[in-house]
């Protein structure tokens, strides 16, 4: 049974995944200015600006970072397996070619050496959707553990996301790629390597990070990846966050397929690619430590070529993994949301937004592979404080509403107890007269600005209606402490409010009062008077 879906990134068009039949491979030459000699080792990672002549020779050796910059050459020898960071400052150089209608050719011989672009001719145009650029780039400094405690982190995907993208701008807001190294390192895999570089698109610079095969994979089931997730010495919150995604992305292929979980399979590429930019990503969001928030997520339109035959875009395992996120239409003939970053971003966004209120403080851009007709092919990531609205601007609260003609009583009742659970205050529903006559209602919600958007979210998820309106208010609350009194009939809790506003109002928990009288066989106002009595 196939994934059907890309679990790389449909803005890298040619990596063949597990469904969609794109052909893979970067256009190899023959000559390899790097040298590189992999026999079937581990993963190992290349960091670089653009075009450099360095022969290396690694003997099966473990996971490496190679960071470069402007052209130069400079042979370097390593036995054995070590690990050997080296660093080089500066411009680039680095012209990618992605050709054919996907773009990326690659080519993978079996165990042995890779003809590869970071293997064999390393000879890039940072095209489609790039430009070339002759000037030194300058990275934003790392960021340090916990950066983003009491923060947020919006990722804005107003051309789409997937797993690579997300990586992509986590790393260029400033996670340090360790960070993915470590988490990645931490895996059972072998025989393919990270690779991370930038390009501009409409003069902005963005990193983007890539999964190279290097050897053949092995077809791997949803139960197989989990295990090895479970087994692995993983962090716990990024062991525990990796197999959320992977189950929401195995939930959604198994309702496509109707198959049952374990038996989903990842073919391939797909399932490598889709192993290193889940666990990544989520060694990337455990390291910041932010709330992450979302944009509302772009449909492209159109069909694609998969394993079983063409499907639709959206995918159908997109879809599935996008239930309850805000998507819209996109006039682009393209998949903009894969099912990897559709797994990614709807398990850990908390809301889904245009634009929080929020403070930037730092951005980060992840780049896709394909060119967009209408836009740059890009995923920005902001870090910042939350905006605190205050009361004279803002107010305290928010008075949200929607009018209904169209909900049944029972899904009225239902979407207030869903409201309460969201954060509001309080809920209630009003009866109005509609247009042309219709009888209706009038579902309101009150809410701390703080939530708000997540109550919008709630109701326009639980109720019929297609808008929310939002209306700043302010209230004048009275002091209120709780007590508790000890009664005939057990102990019930007891609100007191007070202030300067006259005599103090004196209310028993009715829901503690009800049970207490059913316990005991009494009516509930007996419990009520015995609890004022002894407030009293």
């Amino acid at each position: 049974m196939a994934h059907d879906g890309h679990d790389h990134d449909e803005h890298k068009p040619g990596a063949e995944g597990p469904a969609h039949a794109h052909e893979q491979g970067h256009e190899s030459t023959p000559a390899d200015p790097h040298g590189h000699s992999h026999a079937g080792g581990p993963a190992h990672a290349h960091e670089h600006g653009h075009s450099h002549d360095h022969p290396h020779s690694h003997a099966g050796e473990p996971a490496h970072t190679h960071e470069h910059g402007h052209s130069h050459d400079h042979p370097h020898k390593h036995e054995g397996g070590h690990v050997h960071p080296h660093s080089h400052e500066g411009g680039h150089a680095h012209p990618h070619s992605h050709e054919g209608e996907y773009g990326h050719d690659h080519s993978h011989e079996g165990g042995e050496g890779h003809a590869h672009p970071h293997g064999a001719g390393h000879q890039h145009d940072s095209t489609p959707g790039g430009e070339s650029h002759e000037h030194p780039i300058a990275r934003q400094s790392a960021l340090p553990q916990g950066a983003g405690a009491g923060k947020l982190l919006f990722l804005d995907a107003f051309s789409g996301i997937a797993g690579d993208m997300t990586i992509s701008a986590l790393l260029d807001l400033g996670v340090p790629l360790l960070v993915v190294e470590r988490a990645v390192a931490c895996l059972p895999l072998e025989g393919f390597h990270i690779h991370r570089d930038h390009t501009h698109q409409s003069g902005v610079v963005a990193s983007r990070f890539d999964v190279h095969l290097d050897t053949p994979q092995p077809e791997r089931t949803y139960r197989s990846i989990d295990d090895m997730l479970e087994a692995s010495s993983l962090a716990g919150p990024v062991k525990e966050l990796a197999r959320r995604i992977f189950l929401r992305l195995g939930e959604a292929e198994a309702a496509v397929h109707r198959t049952p979980l374990d038996e989903v399979h990842f073919h391939e590429v797909g399932a490598v690619d889709a192993i290193v930019d889940i666990v990544g990503a989520a060694a990337c969001f455990v390291y910041l430590g932010a709330e992450v928030v979302a944009s509302p997520m772009p449909m492209g339109r159109g069909f694609v070529k998969a394993r079983h035959g063409v499907l639709p875009l959206p995918a159908p395992a997109t879809v599935s993994c996008l239930a309850g996120v805000p998507t819209y239409a996109v006039d682009i003939d393209a998949e903009l949301v894969t099912p990897t970053g559709a797994a990614i971003v709807a398990t850990v966004a908390t809301r889904f937004e245009r634009w929080p209120s929020i403070l930037p403080e730092r951005v980060g851009w992840g780049a896709g592979w394909r060119k967009l007709p209408d836009r740059p092919n890009l995923l920005r990531a902001v870090l910042g404080s939350p905006a605190a609205a205050t009361e004279a601007t803002a107010g305290s609260h928010v008075l949200l509403e929607a009018n209904i003609d169209d909900m049944t009583g029972e899904l009225a009742g239902y979407s207030i107890d869903a409201l309460l659970h969201a954060g509001a205050v309080d809920a209630w529903a009003t009866p109005v007269t509609m247009k042309k006559g219709r009888p209706g209602l009038v579902l309101s919600a009150l809410a701390p600005v703080a939530i708000a958007d997540q109550v919008v979210t709630t109701m326009l998820r639980e109720t019929t209606s297609i808008g929310v309106r939002r209306t700043p208010v302010t209230r004048t609350e009275r002091p209120r402490r709780l007590i508790e009194v000890d009664t005939p009939y057990g102990r019930i809790p007891v609100k007191v409010s007070e202030g300067p506003f006259g005599p103090a109002t004196i209310k028993p928990e009715f829901d503690a009062c009800a049970r207490a009288a059913a316990e005991h066989g009494v009516p509930v106002r007996a419990v009520i008077a015995a609890a004022l009595a002894k407030v009293g």
